[in-house]
């Protein structure tokens, strides 16, 4: 014996002695998982497999403990009790000719004694006496037959012909149980007959008890080794038991003895699959149809590697033909479902997939992936009852608990979503893409610290998780890590360059970053239009829209803000004009998935809505032009939820870009960005955009909320000190723009800061870190969490004047604060998000506030600290200011956004490039008077 051997060898007697305790210990579970690790190392161990079969009979499973009894009389033919617990399982059973047959066996090869012939007055009582006292078997139970009469189980015998026939009739009926009580009948009585086993092992392999069916295919190989389909049959048994490399050796084999079996090549085909060896299995699955053309498993098999290797046209095709074959195949009409939802056909895909279930109620996949053609429809309600109902026929799907959980965070059910996404993991602790889920369900619940450590367990266990990497890297963003946010968003881009949200994010982050230049800043969105646009632009197809300069234009809005979102408060006061103009049809296309009450009010403004969230490119660029849409505009630019991948594709003669992103798309085919003259100067920064300027009146409209508290007397006047404050996200907070706050506050010892906005788990101690570093005590600042807009607008009472924020300057804040009465310093930049506070107070006529570099930053701080009075006039009308400027005429906006659409849509009626040019408010006032308006 080697030293292998020997190891071995005390590897299986420490976990006999340890399975034989526990099952005396009444612990079964844990002595089945025992026993079952020897019969791993040694299926054929006599003991192991008797034990096996003395605790299915405990368990009231006799049935399922013959074959164990079969192999442990086999390997051990001479243990008395081996025979008799074999003879009682079978009475159990109710198998008593069986019974009968192997006690007269028994008996043949020796065995006597009280415990025999109590079993024989049990078969002659028959089933009224089979729950007679076990006593005597058990005073039996290490009794061994006389070793001078040493047994040999008979052999030269064969079954009889009505026998194998009532064998193969009993499996061709599905009568699987019974088969196998015959088959392991046979074995005994004709233990070196090859039918019993072979006809065990594909029973076995029918009832799915693969780790049961492999000694009888291994035993069947040993007596036919040239029999082709019993190499087939094993290496069903290995495929199904997880032993790959040993299930493609049977196949091989098998068609090594006759390579035109197609059932062995289409097998092969399948090992080879789950190996990720696509085009191996391709070219064995062809082989399989070219010898057996109406082999429909094979069709349906080679659809699916086709989708996979996305030939997805080919692909339909073969499922096509699997279901001519067999139009009642399941899996075909689920496969063919996956395909179609692919190409983008979804209703039809989601007829496939009812299909599968009206064949099969019971599949779970079937349901599961009927939920998935129902969430890519967009209908979540319908796309959950799926999920339920595939969970409740397998409720330890990992896939369909992390589908659920997607839906649920859609339609805004987080609890849910998090339950459901836990519960995946629960049973899958491996599964990547549900912790990266469940990463942003947390984010979205507020609990970032959680949602950062779930992207990161993500990306643990699978490193080129691309979507992991990228919300990391907003997580990051979101909480002022810009470095690392950026890091994080170039891994992903590494991973999956055609990764677009990615690349948005990673825009959006550089556009904050105060190292990144104007010049670097555009050459990096001009990427962005070099990956997702320039594969494209040769396949641009002409726009047969009929060039009447004067007609209705159908006017599209692309956005994923149709909610509650700042984007919905810029547009929502202009759609009440808009369609007041019988010359445009508005057509909204929401790229969100749940609505809320915000969405419901902006539906009632659109002629037409589009449910697009789910919708690939491809397909919602053709439902642009099918649509038949004039000028197709951007509300989202590199923000999220944006569909610039489909603005790339051009679907509509003109396209432009507005409100959602201070800064170019990238794009070509972009043809406008529309804004104002303070926002973007005339000339000034054009080099920074792929697009052509459009200037407004006001860029867009502004709508104070209605239930805004007062504006108060200014707080320095009764504090004695002056206080400056922040409501900008925290991302905007970098280092430099604490060093130059820092500054001012230094000049004014007195002076404090107030810091709102703050996400709740925010890490205070990094802000508190800087500041600390530039001589800044943490008793001058009050840092104060997100909350409600009423109480959001009344932290603005404390404040005498904001400071901003740099590169990326405030927007929406800007405006608050004005409605407030407090102004705010700003620092104007060179890029377009750096001049978004500038054109706020230019707008309103506050250059006074506005700085051209830091050193004026701060003397303009100083300034304002020490004029209260001229500070507290200014405070006082400022909503007047404000209502009495183009940002607070949602009517002059949107007049001047109709001319300016116009002039647009003349310019390609004429066959004009896109070209700058300006609306004015001059201009806008004739329009309205003319038109009576």
């Amino acid at each position: 014996m080697t030293n292998a051997q020997s190891q071995q060898q005390t590897a299986i007697s420490q976990l006999l002695h340890q399975a034989v305790t526990q099952h005396q210990a009444g612990q079964l579970h844990e002595a089945e998982t025992s026993y079952r690790a020897i019969l791993e190392i040694y299926p054929k161990h006599s003991e192991a497999n008797h034990n096996m079969g003395v605790l299915a009979v405990q368990r009231k499973r006799s049935a399922e403990s013959l074959p164990y009894f079969t192999v442990a009389l086999d390997a051990d033919p001479t243990r008395g009790r081996y025979w008799l617990n074999y003879i009682d399982a079978l009475l159990q059973a109710g198998q008593l000719e069986s019974a009968r047959q192997v006690l007269a066996l028994a008996q043949q090869q020796g065995l006597h004694g009280d415990a025999v012939d109590s079993l024989a007055g049990r078969l002659q009582a028959s089933a009224q006496l089979a729950g007679q006292n076990n006593t005597i078997l058990q005073q039996a139970a290490n009794k061994k037959i006389n070793p001078g009469k040493k047994p040999s189980l008979p052999q030269g015998k064969n079954p009889s012909q009505k026998e194998i026939n009532t064998l193969v009739a009993l499996f061709n009926r599905g009568c699987f149980a019974e088969a196998a009580a015959l088959a392991q009948t046979m074995t005994v009585r004709f233990p070196r007959h090859w039918v019993g086993w072979k006809m065990l092992g594909v029973v076995f392999n029918q009832m799915k008890r693969s780790a049961d069916a492999l000694v009888p295919m291994q035993k069947t190989i040993a007596f036919l080794p040239d029999d082709a389909e019993a190499h087939n049959n094993l290496g069903i048994t290995l495929q199904e038991l997880g032993r790959l490399d040993e299930a493609e050796a049977s196949y091989r084999q098998a068609l090594r003895i006759n390579p035109g079996y197609a059932h062995a090549h289409g097998n092969l085909g399948v090992v080879l699959q789950n190996q990720g060896r696509l085009n191996e299995a391709e070219a064995s699955y062809r082989r399989a149809i070219q010898i057996k053309p109406d082999y429909a498993k094979a069709h349906c098999n080679l659809g699916a590697i086709l989708h996979d290797l996305r030939r997805l046209n080919e692909a339909e095709i073969s499922l096509r033909r699997a279901l001519q074959l067999n139009p009642d195949y399941a899996e075909a009409h689920s496969n063919l479902g996956i395909t179609l939802q692919d190409i983008g056909r979804l209703e039809e895909a989601n007829a496939s997939h009812q299909r599968a279930i009206q064949t099969d109620v019971n599949v779970a996949d079937a349901h599961f992936n009927l939920g998935n053609s129902l969430k890519a429809l967009g209908k979540l309600e319908e796309a959950e009852a799926s999920y339920r109902q595939a969970l409740q026929i397998n409720p330890n799907h990992a896939p369909t608990l992390n589908n659920l959980g997607t839906i649920l965070h859609d339609m805004d059910r987080l609890d849910g979503a998090e339950a459901s996404y836990r519960r995946a993991i629960q049973i899958k602790p491996d599964y990547a893409e549900a912790h990266n889920n469940l990463g942003s369900t947390l984010n979205a619940l507020g609990r970032t610290h959680e949602a950062e450590a779930s992207y990161r367990r993500a990306i643990q266990i699978k490193p080129d998780l691309a979507e992991a990497h990228s919300n990391l890297g907003s997580v990051m963003h979101d909480s002022g890590h810009l470095e690392e946010a950026e890091s994080s968003l170039r891994r992903a881009l590494a991973h999956k360059p055609d990764f677009s949200m990615a690349h948005s994010n990673l825009l959006f982050c550089i556009t904050e970053n105060s190292t990144v230049d104007a010049q670097q800043l555009f050459a990096e969105h001009c990427r962005f239009g070099m990956q997702f646009e320039s594969p494209l632009l040769r396949n641009h197809q002409p726009h047969t829209n009929s060039r009447d300069p004067e007609r209705c234009l159908q006017v599209g809005f692309v956005s994923g803000d149709f909610r509650n979102h700042a984007v919905a408060s810029f547009i929502e006061p202009l759609l009440t004009y808009l369609t007041k103009y019988p010359q445009l049809s508005l057509h909204a296309y929401a790229n969100h998935a749940a609505d809320d009450a915000i969405t419901m009010r902006l539906r009632k403004s659109f002629a037409h809505w589009h449910p697009i969230s789910r919708l690939p490119d491809a397909t919602l660029a053709e439902n642009i032009r099918s649509d038949g849409i004039d000028i197709l505009i951007d509300l989202s630019g590199h923000s999220a939820k944006n569909r610039l991948t489909t603005f790339a594709r051009k679907p509509a003669p003109v396209q432009l870009s507005w409100i959602g992103y201070p800064g170019t798309t990238g794009l070509k085919s972009m043809d406008y960005f529309v804004t104002d003259q303070f926002f973007l100067p005339r000339g000034k920064l054009d080099e920074q955009f792929t697009e052509k300027i459009v200037h407004l009146p006001a860029s867009v409209p502004f709508s104070p909320d209605k239930n805004a508290p007062p504006v108060t007397r200014l707080p320095t006047l009764k504090n004695g000190y002056v206080t400056f404050g922040s409501f900008n996200r925290i991302s905007k907070l970098s280092r430099s723009v604490i060093a130059l706050w820092s500054q001012l506050l230094r000049a004014l010892p007195d002076s404090r800061l107030v810091l709102g906005g703050m996400p709740e788990d925010s890490d205070f101690e990094t802000l508190v870190g800087w500041f600390s570093q530039e001589k800044i005590a943490r008793e001058r600042l009050d840092f104060h969490p997100r909350s409600d807009m009423h109480s959001y607008l009344a932290r603005y009472q404390q404040v005498d004047v904001c400071l901003d924020t740099f590169p990326y300057t405030g927007g929406t804040t800007t405006l608050h604060a004005i409605w407030m009465g407090v102004p705010t310093i700003t620092l104007a930049g060179n890029t377009a998000a750096g001049r978004s506070g500038a054109s706020i107070l230019y707008n309103l006529g506050l250059e006074e506030f506005v700085a051209y570099d830091t050193t004026d930053f701060v003397r303009k701080g100083l300034y304002w600290a020490g004029n209260p009075a001229e500070l507290s006039n200014i405070r006082a009308g400022l909503r007047t200011r404000f209502s009495e400027s183009a940002m607070s005429r949602p009517d002059l906006i949107a007049a001047s956004l109709e001319r300016a659409l116009r002039i647009m849509w003349q310019r390609w009626c004429a066959g004009l490039q896109a070209e700058p040019f300006g609306v004015t408010q001059n201009e806008i006032t004739d329009a309205q008077r003319e038109h009576g308006q």
